[in-house]
Formats: C-alpha cells, sequence, structure tokens
C-alpha cells in the first residue's frame, strides 16, 4: 500500500476536523467549543475514539479523545504527519459580487479545487465592498475538510485594483509569479487561458473582474505589469463563474 493511499484511507476512516494552532510541546488540544459540540453531541464519539485534525499549514494529527467534555473536548495526539504543499501554486484576484452569496459560492468551488490563495478585488465597477473575513474563512476551512486536505487557502483582506502593484506584508508579490493572466470580456487581441497554460511553471495568478467587467484603464494597468490578457471560452460569465473556470483550469491542467 502506497503513502497517498493510506493517507487517503486514513481520510476516510477516521471524522476530520480543523484546528488553527496546534501545540506540540503539551501533547494534547483543546477543540473549540463548536468543534467539541459535533465531536461529542452530535456523532457521538467516546472516550478513547480516535478522530485527525489539520492546522490548514499541511500537518495531519491523529488524536484520541482524552476528555468528551461537550464544549471543551481534549484530544491526545498520537502520530503526526506533514502532507506536502501541492506542487502548483494559483491565486486567483477576484473582485467582490454584488450577491455576496455568489462569492461565497465561489470561495468553496475554489478551495476544492485546490487554489492557494484568494485576493478579494475592489475595482472600479465592484457594486458591493461589504467584507465578512470570517464566515469567509470559516466557508474555506468547511470546503477543505469536504475534500479532504490539509492546506486552507490563503484569504487576504480586500484591495482596491490600483493597489495590487504595491508591495505589502500582506499581499504577495506579483513578480514571484510564473505566470500572469487578465480575464476580460473586451473585444481584443487575446487567446483562451486553456492555450496558455504552461503545465511546467507550478505558480500562477488571474485576476477576474467585476460583472460590468474590468475598464480599459484597469486592463491597460495589468498589461503594464506584465499580466497577459486571456479569453475563459465564447460565453460570457458571471464573476464567480469566471474565478472557478480560471481556477480549473489553472489548477487542473
Amino acid at each position: 500500500m502506497n503513502e497517498n493511499f493510506t493517507l487517503h484511507f486514513l481520510f476516510m476512516a477516521l471524522a476530520f476536523f480543523y484546528k488553527g494552532d496546534i501545540e506540540l510541546a503539551s501533547g494534547e488540544v483543546i477543540l473549540d467549543e463548536d468543534t467539541s459540540k459535533h465531536v461529542v453531541q452530535v456523532l457521538r464519539m467516546q472516550l478513547g475514539a480516535e478522530l485527525q485534525l489539520t492546522d490548514g499549514k499541511g500537518n495531519l494529527f491523529t488524536t484520541e479523545i482524552s476528555d468528551n467534555n461537550r464544549k471543551k473536548c481534549v484530544v491526545k495526539i498520537l502520530q503526526s504527519t506533514s502532507v506536502q504543499r501541492p506542487t502548483t501554486n494559483v491565486s486567483i484576484a477576484i473582485s467582490l459580487t454584488k450577491n455576496s452569496s455568489r462569492f461565497e459560492w465561489f470561495l468553496e468551488k475554489a478551495s476544492e479545487l485546490g487554489v492557494s490563495a484568494i485576493i478579494p478585488l475592489i475595482c472600479e465597477r465592484t457594486e458591493k465592498e461589504k467584507f465578512r473575513l470570517d464566515r469567509m474563512k470559516n466557508i474555506l476551512v468547511s470546503a477543505m475538510l469536504q475534500s479532504q486536505q490539509c492546506w486552507l487557502p490563503v484569504l487576504h483582506e480586500p484591495v482596491q485594483f490600483d493597489k495590487i502593484w504595491e508591495s505589502s506584508k500582506t499581499l504577495p508579490k506579483l513578480e514571484g509569479y510564473q505566470q500572469k493572466f487578465i480575464a476580460h470580456c473586451i473585444e481584443s487581441e487575446k487567446r483562451n487561458l486553456a492555450d496558455m497554460v504552461n503545465e511546467n511553471l507550478s505558480s500562477k495568478i488571474i485576476l477576474i473582474g467585476p460583472e460590468g467587467d474590468f475598464t480599459t484603464a484597469e486592463i491597460q494597468s495589468a498589461i503594464d505589469h506584465q499580466f497577459i490578457p486571456v479569453a475563459l471560452g465564447d460565453t460570457r460569465l458571471r464573476t464567480e463563474t469566471a474565478g472557478i473556470v480560471a481556477a480549473t483550469l489553472l489548477c487542473l491542467i
């Protein structure tokens, strides 16, 4: 039995949960109240039952319940495994949408596909700027667990489009990406993203605009920063659909 199959089997065999900060020194982990309630009251797991935890940073822990308190369940770490980061590093910089549920749907599916980072954009034509960071992070955590992954996508704070070129401690350096794209709907010379993805280059980023698309000035600014203009097909897509199409092409090709 190879290592990947063994890891997958463990995922399927044991309940799987997330805990952001796991201290190894004590050998025990106190689960938060929501997770504790799910473990003890919903799943009815007893003392000595095993479950798995990930910190979303590539670490997987097999643990055993040592105190089944429904508010502060305590588990003892039995084994830790390091799960290799996906070889493809894909970032999606995407405009916030007028309907928050559509952006949340994008976050969920992007996480399932294995996107590494998501940068919410506020463009000139972005219609909504409200952003509930905690709620959005919880959606990513749920999608990570559902898809049996150990790497949680990085979710950045929303940023004004014209600020993404600036050096910042909170944003990835755009110069570090090997392929950089901007998807837009304006009639101009551009190629399909599917024809441009180079599977030999691991780090990629794409810019996805709002419902009204990027302005010509925004597109030109991206091109001036070495972003390649691309199309995502022959039809006009919603912002969140465009994000998923791009994520699929960049993550899976």
